[in-house]
């Protein structure tokens, strides 16, 4: 999980200190990263399927973010290992729900915090979840992410960052 240093190169507190493993839970691991108010805790889980097969995708993450200072509790975001288009919104689906997702970059967000809610409410219930997105230069792209073990990280980040 190469990105878990990368995850957020703009925010202050990670240039202070490195990420730090602080457990795994199925396919799911949980990383700490700064101190006091600065600290922010978040769980992440690689892509387990990646489609088209034929295009090379990079790194593929999810995570779910917790900061201590309260900016995001339980805020998922999708990393893709390319340039998403801006223009077509990435979707994030487990069983018969589906939330639309903001792109910026390489990363996606969802814009209400009622569908962050939600979304993590299902990926707790789930077993796999799905997100479709679109690279910049117009590939449709698919991958699937175990949630395997999800719950159980979601609350050591939580408690980690409390």
């Amino acid at each position: 999980m190469a990105l878990a240093l990368a995850a957020f190169t703009a925010a202050p507190a990670f240039a202070q200190s490195a990420p730090k493993l602080a457990g795994t839970h199925g396919d799911w691991a949980v990383y700490t990263r700064g101190a006091g108010a600065d600290r922010i805790c978040y769980v992440l889980s690689e892509a387990q399927d990646k489609s088209p097969t034929s295009v090379n995708h990079g790194d593929i993450y999810f995570m779910v973010s917790n900061w201590k200072n309260g900016a995001a509790k339980e805020q998922p975001s999708f990393l893709a290992g390319y340039e998403l288009k801006t223009t077509r919104a990435p979707k994030a689906k487990v069983g018969s729900t589906a939330l639309t997702m903001f792109a910026a970059d390489n990363e996606a967000f969802i814009s209400e915090s009622v569908d962050e809610r939600k979304l993590v409410s299902k990926m707790r219930a789930g077993s796999t979840m799905t997100v479709s997105a679109v690279s910049k230069r117009g590939t449709q792209t698919r991958y699937t992410f175990s949630l395997k073990g999800v719950t159980a990280a979601l609350r050591q980040a939580k408690t980690a960052c409390s």
